[in-house]
Order: structure tokens, then sequence, then C-alpha cells
């Protein structure tokens, strides 16, 4: 989710980090990481000292020979010298056919579900056929995570557009968030949709979905429309994801709450709604409650509980229905990354994209089959969810969250399992997980083993000694308060050879703590060779290409003058935790979910939300009138167009290198 939409204020760095974290040293973070070698010396004070802020030549042995970009902040994006930069897709654009021209003056809900959809997120190349390693021909899969209706139509603002939006526009926005599922090729070096192709798919708010696992027919998710509880129509606030080992998608749905409607006290569990991040000043964000009265809590006092779940979708069968798995758990769900233990269960890696929430991770009962993919198809009905829990010497612990164990008992509120993945985040308390700064990027590096994760930021973390015990640093969220976020890197047995991924213990280390290595207060932990252009805040997207190297893409909001943007650094060598500055979208934008082609030749980025800031004084865009960018079009008439780009070296060579 756009930090933007989570109104988080940036507060100026305070309080005596460098005694904080000195602290925090001397309870075993000085043990690996990016900090083996750079805090050597540190003697209890400032740390800023130790990290360059001036341009320096890569470590040696870095294998990232692009020249790293300088800092910008302006309409238009930037990309390395000796790279094309190419618009593949736009907010809009076909993806049939049969697909209607973008009109904004006749877009209604009918046109949208036929074209892809706004604020691409979630991104992935899947080459065809599946499993093979084909770079030229391949899906993409993209998620449309959530809508900006004032900076879609014309003659909105952000105080009016509920008010103003007409019927035909509401429809339009709710069939453009979900997901876009369509064939890509290359030829020549340029890539093109293939409009006709039998694989290409549009998923929406309207979509006939199941409803499977513990919690598939609980009294709970039963509606008017469905006395069942085992179906819905739609998925939305559709964030990141992953790909299980049999090619399906898992969509995290994060935030649905926003598009609900009016009074939650009438519902009975009110203290749910609020623990699930019910904002009364941010609901109702699409007007929708005024054309579905299943979006409204006095209408349908149980709809709400069939939304934030993770959402397994088969991008290779059209007519596959998608199905909720509720086994996974009920949060605001980041993404969903997937790794094989060494006896071939799936497991799942899951972040609460929260401030103060948890990391999750799911292990199915049963081993998948890699012989048969229908065998498949329940995988993820059954098996154990754990959370997270973080000691300062530098293990992590993953405690089941299972009905009747522990202090999940009857009188707790939890007499099944369909209460434990219902109120998840309750259960998580129960057991003293660690929480977290606003966990987002999970990914697995395919070739250590290792595991990273982006701590986005948490301005609401207080400092050592202050408040409740509960939000204070501790050795896995070291800042209080922490604006800049960080990265962890996580080490389950085996990793290098046969990582156990369900393993009950892992080692875990801080990778990077973000923010300006030449500010002391932010008290930031990069490689001592980064650059002014190459630190970055707010990490969120995660992704390694085929040569082992970590992108970060990063979600603001940044200090001032600076850019959300992508970058790119090794995790091992000389080079390990060195960033380099790769691509800076417009003014407003994210740049998310970074992909690639098996060769390493191509990388297709999501640009999110292009021009949600004014260019003039960094604030918030309130219509297309102050709108930051026209990006990438600047065409009259025509608005900011979320779009999906792709890079490529013009030697064709692998990107990056």
């Amino acid at each position: 989710m756009s930090d933007r939409q989570k109104t988080r204020a940036r507060p100026n760095p305070r309080r005596q980090i460098a005694e904080s974290y000195c602290s925090i040293l001397n309870e075993g973070i000085r043990r690996r990481s990016v900090l083996k070698g750079l805090v050597a010396g540190l003697g209890g004070v400032a740390l800023a000292p130790l990290l360059s802020s001036q341009p320096a030549a890569a470590a040696g042995g870095g294998s990232l020979s692009f020249n790293e970009l300088e800092r910008v902040r302006d309409d238009r994006d930037h990309w390395p010298e000796g790279y094309d930069r190419q618009v593949l897709i736009r907010w809009g654009d076909a993806l049939f056919p049969d697909s209607p021209a973008f009109d904004l003056a006749t877009l209604d809900g009918k046109a949208a579900e036929r074209q892809f959809g706004y604020n691409n997120d979630f991104t992935y190349f899947m080459p065809l056929p599946h499993g093979a390693a084909t770079a030229d021909n391949g899906l993409m899969i993209v998620s449309h995570e959530y809508a900006s209706p004032f900076l879609m139509f014309p003659g909105l603002t952000d105080e009016d557009y509920r008010d103003t939006l007409t019927d035909d526009q509401i429809r339009a926005i709710m069939a453009s968030v979900g997901l876009s599922i369509f064939e890509v090729r290359r030829a020549d070096g340029k890539w093109s949709v293939v409009l006709d192709s039998s694989y290409n798919r549009r998923i929406h708010m309207g979509t006939d979905m199941a409803i499977s696992g513990p919690a598939a027919g609980d009294d709970r998710l039963k509606t008017k429309a469905d006395p069942t509880g085992r179906a819905v129509f739609g998925t939305i606030s559709n964030c990141n994801g992953g790909i299980t080992p049999w090619g399906t998608m898992l969509s995290g749905e994060e935030g649905a709450m926003d598009v609900f409607a009016g009074d939650y006290t009438v519902l009975p569990n009110q203290e749910l709604v609020e623990r699930q991040g019910w904002d009364e000043e941010d609901n109702d964000i699409y007007a929708a409650g005024r054309l579905e009265s299943r979006l409204r809590f006095e209408d349908e006092p149980n709809e709400w509980m069939r939304f934030d779940w993770v959402v397994e979708i088969d991008p290779l069968d059209r007519s596959a229905k998608p199905v909720k798995r509720t086994a996974l758990g009920r949060f605001t769900h980041e993404g969903a990354q997937c790794a094989v233990a060494p006896d071939g269960r799936v497991v799942v890696f899951m972040g609460d994209d929260d401030d103060f929430e948890y990391l999750y991770r799911f292990v199915t009962r049963d081993p998948w089959n890699p012989n048969d993919r229908a065998a498949n198809r329940d995988l993820l009905d059954e098996g154990t969810l754990s959370v997270a829990k973080f000691e300062s010497d530098g293990t992590m612990r993953w405690l089941p969250l299972i009905a009747g164990e522990g202090p999940l008992t009857a009188e707790a509120g939890f007499a099944s399992q369909a209460d434990v993945v219902l109120n998840t985040r309750a259960a998580a308390d129960l057991l003293g997980a660690t929480p977290m700064d606003a966990p987002e990027g999970f990914v697995v590096h395919p070739q250590t083993g290792k595991l990273y994760v982006a701590m986005t930021e948490n301005e609401d973390r207080l400092a050592a000694g202050e408040g409740d015990e509960a939000e204070q640093v501790n050795a896995a969220n070291p800042r209080g308060p922490n604006p800049h976020g960080h990265l962890l890197e996580l080490v389950p047995p085996g990793a290098g050879d046969k990582p156990d991924y369900a393993a009950e213990t892992f080692r875990w280390d801080v990778f990077v703590l973000c923010g300006d290595p030449a500010v002391a207060e932010d008290g930031a932990m990069f490689h001592a060779s980064t650059t002014a252009n190459g630190w970055f805040t707010d990490p969120d997207n995660l992704a390694v290409d085929p040569a082992g190297r970590l992108w970060v893409a990063t979600d603001g909001p940044p200090p001032e003058g600076i850019a959300d943007a992508l970058y790119v650094m090794e995790t091992e060598g000389e080079g390990r935790a060195l960033p380099k500055l790769f691509y800076i979208p417009p003014v407003g934008s994210e740049c998310c979910s970074p992909t690639f082609t098996p060769d390493g030749t191509s990388v297709f980025i999501s640009i999110q939300h292009p021009g949600e800031l004014r260019m003039d004084d960094n604030e918030d865009a309130t219509s297309i009138a102050d709108i930051g960018t026209l990006w990438p079009d600047f065409a009259d008439g025509m608005p900011a167009r979320p779009s999906l780009i792709v890079l490529s070296r013009n030697d064709q060579a692998v990107v990056g290198s």
C-alpha cells in the first residue's frame, strides 16, 4: 500500500539515537551483516562517520557496472545510459481484441473490465510454457492495488469526489482494481501485448470466487447473497503477492476495510473491526456503497469479513475460479512469497503491512506434487500458520497459531481454527510475537537460501525508555522512531545447501538501516562505499534477479527533494549492502515489483500512482489540476496513467551488469 494512503506524517529525527544504538549493538546486532567491519571501533558514539556520503567506486568484485543515476525529482522518469525504456501498457489500454478505446468521457464498468487496470503493484513475468526458461514469451501477472478517483476523472477533488462521482465512474473504478493477466512477446528487442491470447483475463470486484480452509462455511462469513459462507464476489486492495511452485499466483488483499461504508458500531465484533484497520475518516473510498448494499455495514454485517485474505489465482486456466485461502490468516497482506522445504512441503512467507504488526509463515501439511499440477489444487488448505518472534541473540522462532494450544484457548476466544484465522492479529498478540515496523516486501534468495524482508517505517515506535515496553526498540526494530525503515536478513538452517524453510528456528540479522549516512541522527547503516545517490529510505518491494542481486523499490514519503526509486545491490562479497540507484519514476510515483526474464536481459517495473504528489511543494495532489505529472502521455485531456514499463540494455546484455 502507498504510504501516502496511510497518511503518516514525517517528524524530525529526534532523541539520542547513538546511545540507543550502542545498547542494541551490545545485545547482538554487532554480529555479522553489513555492520561487520563497519562498526568496528564504534566506541559508543555516533555511527555516521563510519558511512561514506561521498561518491565512490563500486567495491571490488561487484557485478553492477551501470553508471549510477544522480538523484532528481521531476515529472519525467530516468534510467541508466545505454538502456532502453519502453512503456508496455498503461491504465485503460486494451487487453483483448474487442477492448474499447480508452475514453474518460464514456468509461464505465464494462469498458474497464476489458482494459488494463489502475495503480499496478505486484508484477510477475511467467515464461511460457510454464516451467520453461524462455525469455521472449510469457505471461504478465499484475495486481491493481487501489484507485484515486480524483486523479482519474477531471472535475473531481479529494474533498468532493465521493458526492460527485457518477454511477458509471464508480463502476469503472471497481472494475479497474483487482488483477490483469496477459501474454507478452519480444521481437527485435521490443515487447508487445498479445491481444488474442487465450490467457488474457481481468479479475475484479465482480469476479466469482470460492472460500476455502478453516473459515469456509463459518457463520461469520455467511451473507444474504451467500448463505453457505463459501462463495464471494470479487477481490480488492490487491497489493503484492507470490507464485506457488505449481504456477498459481497468491494475491495479498491489503486494506479492504477502506472500501466499506456505514456505521461499524452496528456490528457485533467492533473490536475486531478496529483491529483490522477501520478508520472513520478514510472509508468508502470509492463511494461504492452507493451502488452495492453489501458494502454497507448496516445492510450486510458479514461482507467485510470476506476480504483481507490471500487469494489463489490460476493464470494458466481462465476457467479456474479464484479461491480465498483462509488457512493463511486474515490481516493486511502485503504479499505471499513461496519456498519449498527439503521434504517438499511448501512454505509461504507473509508480512502484515501496518505499524507494530507481524511476520507470518504458513507450512503446508503435505508436500507438493511436481508431477501432477492438479494434485496441488487444495494444498494450501491444510497446514500450520505461525508468527515470528525475534530474540536479541540473533535467533528467531516461528510460533504456531493453533487453536487449543498455549494461550489460544476457547476462553480466550479461540475455540476453533476458524477463530484463529478470522482474528489472526489477536492470536499473534497472545503468543508474544515481535511487533515490527510495517513489514512489506519478502523475497527468497534462490542461490543462498536466505530471505530478505523490508520494514518500511514506523514513526510511532518510541525511543528506548519511553512508553509501553511493547512499543520500544528491540533488536529486530532498532530505532525509535523509525521514519526510514530497514532490511532484515533471515537465514534458515541449511541455507546455501538445502535450506529448511519449515524449521522452527532461523537466524536473523539487520542487513541495512535506511536513511542518509551524512545525517548522524538518521543512524543509517549501508556499505561504507555507498554514494550520495545510493542510500535510500522506506524500502517496500524486493526482488532477486537471475544473477543473484537484490533489487529494492521504495515507497516514501521520502525526504524533501528525493523521489521514490529502484535500487540494486549485492547480498554477498565485497559489494554486500552497497546499493546503486538504477531507476527514478516521475514525481509522486512508486515503482513496484521488479520482475525479470529468465536470462536477465529485461526487467519489468510497475509505475504506481504517478503524480500523486505536487511538483512544487511535495504535498499530496488534490485533483488533476494540481497533479505532479501527466506521465506518460503528457497529452491534453489525458490524466497521469499508471503503467507497466520494461527496461533492457541496448546491447541486450544482462540488466544491471
